[in-house]
């Protein structure tokens, strides 16, 4: 019996492994015998039990394998993503190991995240407050489109905002006003900033008027910092420079209404900016600090976006690192300028000098690939505008010098002329710019319930006297003159409660109302855009209706039409305009000599006192760098470590309160008490009725008088 259960035993075995070879996937399972007495049971359990451990035993050699196979996955998969990194961003985080690397890739997709929340709630805001891009093509339903001569998928564009920014037109002094805004938008801009606004000014300014009695006055047509705008003048980026956290976030906080993204300038090389320590001058190690807080400040003011303008620093491992920390601050766009920051001491191109080094803007694109980069410099053509994109594979162009003498540089992007000349652009028809916007300026409706509130408390007040009256009481002088104003209390009562629901009501209206739209065919609009006097006479009409400086609109009128105002000896008589009359003369004559040639006769003398001009005006601008440059020797022959030692004494900006007591004391005193602190700034530029009369040629500073509150670095930030 024993002999012929082993028998039997054996049998099992060998059936019981065969099936096993079989069907590895149910090895977990436990082995099933029949069994025909308990002893073959007892048997057949140890043997179960045996193929069981052997089974155990060769699932955790499969598991070791398998284990050992995903860690060789993953390192090679990290050395590959390690190399690339490397070779693109140049060994910049050389240090970081691969827990470092998954850490910023994971923050990395935490901050896009919270980008795409943050955008997505703003493009459920009103038309008006939200609006895409102003131009509308009428074939925008196929599913593919051309972007500067990259065919791509329209669903497959990536955008972090709710509108577009891939044709820009850049901040500029005194050149980017809401008149020139409004022509580079119709002919092709996507997105427009506003001139450079100082933050402290434009609070103080707003404060000046929200305490007036203007209570339908808006931030966006007082004319703070010669900022205006209107509904159509979106998407809009506000362009600001600042020192003081507290002072961005509270400029950028008044002009929220008003634009779809706040800017902070960091690329401003000029003068004002060395000695008001911002722009690229904040650029330096030693602020990183600090910019960082503005940035941060920035964003916990607004809902909507905080981008930064940068300049190249002096590696293109620190311009990486900078835009990384700007971004990981909380930034969403950063626009490179690609030429080199300001600096006293030139050792190669100046911050104006030379063609822009888009190379390094490749470079920061590449080490930020899901992050916006925007590309500024070497765009005269809209051929230009399609090299860089390409050269940088930058999300979107700005231009500055090209855009000033063409208006139009981006008018190709909506098609080809010779193809499409009868293809229908919509655009906005402009709104007046009193009507501009509902949103009034923070505080005015408050305002307006003080004004109540005392007028309130004045008819109590006379409830009371009137009780005291009717018990016999006497009344004083001052009681029954409050009693006697009742009536007009009562009527200004009603006028402000009336005031209010106007104000409701245009609110109501204006957020329900659409922009009105018209079309027109891209030959005609072709046609107006390049013809350079057609252009410029299509700016006045806007500046008609849109006001700004004389000096802004011949600016614009000589750089629209230099070509033509050369050839035709008008630039001289077009620089002495002082209204927008004289300047549409000058254009006029433009066009007569162009339709009459022979009308035209060339004046030699006049060419010559022209160059002569010119030449001196060289002279004159050259002043000043050459007073920086004997100022930078000067501390290197006395060997000082701070070779910018003697470009601070008598760099000190007057105060308010110093240039009136300098009016009101004789002019030998004044300039006597001038050369002590502030040496370096222009005394004319201060006391004169006028002004200085050299402008830009002049050598010293032209810089606004601070106050007691205007933001003082060495108080506020050294600690």
């Amino acid at each position: 019996m024993r002999d012929m259960s082993e028998t039997n035993s054996s049998a099992e075995t060998a059936r019981s492994s065969g099936s096993h070879k079989k069907k590895k996937k149910h090895r977990r399972k436990s082995l099933k015998f029949e069994h025909s007495d308990s002893c073959d049971a007892t048997v057949q359990g140890d043997l179960g039990r045996e193929n069981a451990d052997k089974h155990d035993s060769e699932r955790d050699v499969h598991r070791r394998r398998t284990d050992e196979k995903k860690k060789k996955d993953k390192k090679r998969k990290r050395d590959k993503e390690s190399s690339t990194h490397n070779q693109i961003a140049h060994d910049v985080d050389a240090n970081h190991n691969s827990r470092d690397e998954k850490k910023k890739t994971k923050k990395d997709k935490k901050h896009k995240s919270r980008q795409d929340r943050r955008f997505a709630d703003q493009s459920e805001g009103s038309d008006m407050k939200r609006r895409r891009t102003h131009h509308k093509l009428d074939n925008t339903d196929g599913h593919s489109c051309t972007i500067d001569g990259t065919h791509a998928n329209k669903q497959q564009l990536k955008k972090h905002f709710p509108f577009e920014y891939e044709h820009i037109l850049a901040p500029m002094v005194g050149a980017s006003e809401l008149a020139f805004r409004l022509l580079c938008r119709k002919y092709g801009a996507t997105l427009a900033y506003t001139p450079m606004m100082s933050a402290s000014q434009f609070i103080e300014e707003a404060a000046a008027i929200q305490a007036s009695a203007a209570l339908t006055t808006t931030i966006a047509n007082a004319n703070i910092c010669e900022f205006q705008t209107i509904p159509q003048d979106r998407p809009l980026v506000c362009h600001f420079s600042a020192n003081d956290p507290r002072h961005f976030a509270k400029a950028a906080s008044l002009v929220e209404p008003f634009c779809d993204a706040v800017d902070l300038n960091l690329g401003c090389p000029q003068r004002t900016a060395y000695v008001g320590h911002f722009g690229s001058y904040l650029l330096g190690e030693q602020d990183r600090n600090l910019v960082l807080d503005i940035v941060r400040a920035g964003c916990k003011a607004v809902s909507i976006p905080i981008f930064v303008k940068i300049r190249l620093l002096d590696t293109i491992d620190e311009t990486i690192k900078l835009c990384h920390q700007l971004r990981d601050a909380g930034a969403s766009l950063i626009a490179i300028h690609a030429r080199y920051r300001a600096g006293w001491e030139r050792t190669g191109p100046g911050a104006r000098d030379g063609p822009a080094l888009l190379d390094q803007v490749a470079l920061v694109k590449q080490s930020m690939p899901d992050f916006p980069i925007i590309s500024n410099g070497n765009v005269i053509t809209y051929e230009d505008v399609v090299a860089n994109r390409r050269s940088t594979k930058a999300d979107g162009i700005m231009s500055a010098e090209g855009i000033l003498n063409d208006p139009a540089i981006y008018l190709q992007r909506f098609g080809d002329v010779n193809k499409d000349k009868d293809m229908d652009i919509t655009i906005d028809s402009l709104s007046p710019l009193r009507n501009d916007s509902t949103e009034l300026i923070n505080g005015f409706n408050n305002i307006q319930e003080k004004i109540v509130r005392k007028l309130n408390k004045k008819l109590r007040k006379i409830e009371t006297i009137e009780r005291k009256l009717s018990d016999g009481c006497i009344l004083d002088e001052d009681q029954q003159k409050l009693l006697s104003a009742k009536s007009s209390i009562l009527n200004e009562v009603k006028m402000m409660e009336n005031l209010r629901s106007d104000q409701t009501q245009t609110s109501i209206s204006a957020s329900t109302k659409k922009v009105q739209t018209t079309t027109i065919k891209l030959g005609d609009l072709f046609k107006a855009g390049n013809d350079k006097v057609a252009l410029a006479k299509e700016y006045l009409s806007l500046v008609r209706r849109y006001p700004t400086k004389i000096r802004t609109v011949v600016f614009h009128t000589r750089r629209m039409c230099k070509d033509l105002l050369e050839q035709y000896q008008l630039m001289e008589e077009c620089i002495a305009c002082t209204s927008i009359d004289e300047v549409d003369a000058v254009l006029s004559k433009c066009s007569c000599y162009m339709k009459h040639p022979d009308t035209f006769h060339f004046d030699q003398a006049k060419a010559a006192r022209e160059k002569e001009a010119l030449e001196l005006k060289k002279r004159e601008e050259g002043k000043r760098k050459a007073y920086e440059a004997r100022m930078i020797r000067k501390a290197k022959r006395e060997g000082l470590a701070d070779l910018e030692h003697y470009l601070r004494i008598g760099a000190e900006v007057p105060t308010k309160d110093v240039i009136k007591k300098l009016k009101s004391i004789p002019r030998d005193e004044a300039l006597v008490m001038w050369k002590k602190n502030h040496s370096q700034h222009c005394m004319s530029y201060h006391l004169d009725a006028g002004g200085c009369k050299r402008d830009r040629a002049c050598a010293f500073l032209h810089v606004e008088a601070k106050d007691s509150n205007t933001f003082d670095e060495v108080d506020e930030v050294a600690g």
